[in-house]
C-alpha cells in the first residue's frame, strides 16, 4: 500500500478518521481536479487520502474521490478539501467501488423456501455493513412471481436489487416446484426477463435432481432470447449429466457456474486435481463464482484449487438465513477468506466489483469512473488472528480481515461503522 503524504501504514479498524467542514480545513492544497471560484463547495463529499482500488480504471494508489449529486465527480491525486462541503479522512484505508454481491436470496415472505419464503433475508440489514451496494438475487423469483418480488422487495429496498430469473415459473419455491419440468418454460421466462430488463440480469437453474438436461438447455434458450447470461447451481451430481459436459458443451461464454468450491459435483478429481472440465470451461469463457452459502464452500476444495491457480472470477455469498450466521457471514468475510488463500487484494476487489458488473451487463456499476453512481466502500484491512470457517465447520486461520468502515449508496451514507462521516459531538455543537 502506498501513501503519498505519509509513511506506509495500515491503520486497522481503529484508524483515526475525521470529518471536517470546508471552513475548518487548514492550508490550501492545489486542486488539479476541478477549479472553482464559487463560494459554494464544488462537491458534496470528499473521500480524502484513501488508497483507491478501481480495477476498471487501473487505479491502485492513494487518491482523493469527490462526490456530487450522487455521482463520482472526480478522482485525482489531490483535491482541495476546501472544494467540498464535507471531507472524510480515509488515510490508511482502502477505497473501492461499492461491492456487487452476485448471489443472494432476498425474496422474503411467508412461504417455506426462497420464493416469498422464510429462507430469504431482507437485503438492507446485510448488505451495506459489508460494503455491498448492489445485491443480485440468484433466482429466487420466476416469471409467475417477479411482479410480487418487485413490489415486495426491489421497490422497498435501499440496496440496489437485481435478479436472475428462475427457469421455474414459481421460482425457488421448494423441492416440489424445482423438480417440475412442466413449469420450466422458455417463452414465459424470456418474456418476463425482457419485460423486466431493468432488474433482470440473467436466468437461473438450480437444485434439479433428475438426469435430464432440460433445465440447463431451457435456461440457455431463455437466455439466448432475452440476451442475458445463465447461472447454474448444478443440483445433484449424476453420471447422466456430468460437470465436464455442462462446462464444455452446454454453457455459453459468459454463463456462470455457481458454488465452484462446493465439492458436491466433482469440481476436483479423485486425485485432488481441478476437474479438466473446469479448466476447459474457463478457457471457453464460462465464469466461476464462489457462492459460499451454508453448504457450498469446502476448504478441501478451495485450498487445492487455489494452489493450482484456479481462482474465482466472482466472489459472492449465497446469502440466506442458513448462511448468514454460519461460516459465510457476509461478503467482506468471504473476501477475507480468499485473501487468506493468497488471492491478491486487487484481484479480490475486482472479483467483487468490476467482474460481476461485466458478467451481469451493468458496466455502469462496480467502478469509480467520473459520472458513475457514487456507490463507494471504504475498508480497513485489519491485521491479527482471524478464524475462517467453511461450510463443514472446519477453520482456517488468517492474519488479515477486511472490515467495511463506510458505505455510500449513490453518495448517501448507508453504513458508517465508526461514525467517520458524522459530525463530532462537542458541547457547543450546532
Amino acid at each position: 500500500m502506498t501513501n503519498r503524504r505519509s509513511a506506509t501504514a495500515i491503520l486497522g479498524a481503529a484508524a483515526l478518521l475525521t470529518v471536517t467542514g470546508a471552513a475548518a480545513t487548514n492550508g490550501a492544497v492545489a486542486n488539479d481536479a476541478k477549479a472553482t471560484t464559487s463560494a459554494e463547495p464544488a462537491y458534496e463529499l470528499l473521500i480524502d487520502d484513501g488508497h483507491v482500488i478501481d480495477p476498471k480504471n487501473g487505479t491502485d494508489e492513494v487518491m482523493d474521490v469527490a462526490v456530487e449529486d450522487g455521482k463520482i465527480a472526480a478522482v485525482s491525486e489531490q483535491i482541495d478539501p476546501a472544494e467540498a462541503a464535507q471531507t472524510v479522512d480515509a488515510s490508511g484505508m482502502y477505497v473501492t467501488p461499492g461491492l456487487i454481491d452476485m448471489h443472494a436470496h432476498m425474496f422474503t415472505g411467508p412461504n417455506d423456501a426462497y420464493a416469498a419464503g422464510k429462507l430469504a433475508v431482507a437485503p438492507d440489514g446485510f448488505t451495506f455493513r459489508s460494503g455491498v451496494t448492489t445485491a443480485v438475487d440468484a433466482g429466487s423469483p420466476g416469471w409467475r412471481n417477479i411482479d410480487r418480488y418487485r413490489a415486495q422487495v426491489i421497490d422497498r429496498s435501499k440496496t440496489r436489487i437485481l435478479s436472475f430469473l428462475n427457469i421455474v415459473g414459481h421460482g425457488m419455491a421448494g423441492a416440489n416446484y424445482e423438480q417440475n419440468l412442466n413449469d420450466m418454460r422458455v417463452k414465459p421466462t424470456a418474456r418476463a426477463a425482457r419485460e423486466n430488463s431493468d432488474v433482470i440480469v440473467g436466468i437461473k437453474t438450480a437444485h434439479f435432481e433428475g438426469p435430464e438436461w432440460a433445465p440447463v438447455e431451457r435456461s440457455v434458450k431463455a437466455g439466448d432470447i432475452a440476451g442475458v447470461p445463465v447461472m447454474v447451481d448444478f443440483g445433484a451430481n449424476l453420471p447422466e449429466r456430468p460437470i465436464d459436459e455442462l462446462l464444455t458443451k452446454k454453457l455459453r461464454p459468459g454463463d456462470v457456474y455457481a458454488h465452484m468450491y462446493s465439492g458436491l459435483r466433482g469440481e476436483l478429481t479423485p486425485d485432488g486435481k481441478v476437474n479438466p472440465g473446469m479448466i476447459e470451461g474457463r478457457e471457453r469463457g464460462v465464469k466461476f463464482e464462489v457462492g459460499d452459502g451454508g453448504g457450498s464452500f469446502a476448504w478441501d476444495v478451495a485450498v487445492p484449487a487455489m494452489e493450482q491457480g484456479f481462482e474465482p472470477d466472482i466472489i459472492s455469498t449465497d446469502l440466506h438465513i442458513e448462511s448468514m450466521n454460519s461460516g459465510m457471514k457476509d461478503l467482506s468475510n468471504v473476501m477475507s477468506k480468499l485473501l487468506t488463500l493468497g488471492m491478491p487484494l486487487p484481484d479480490v476487489i475486482e472479483a467483487s466489483t468490476w467482474e460481476p458488473a461485466q458478467t451481469i451487463g451493468r458496466t455502469e456499476l462496480g467502478n469509480l469512473s467520473e459520472g458513475a453512481p457514487a456507490d463507494v466502500a471504504v475498508f480497513s484491512l485489519d491485521e491479527g488472528e482471524f478464524g475462517y470457517v467453511d461450510s463443514f465447520g472446519l477453520r482456517l486461520d488468517g492474519d488479515e480481515k477486511l472490515t467495511a468502515q463506510l458505505t455510500l449508496r449513490e453518495g448517501e451514507v448507508a453504513w458508517d461503522l465508526n461514525g467517520i462521516a458524522a459530525q463530532e459531538w462537542t458541547p457547543d455543537h450546532d
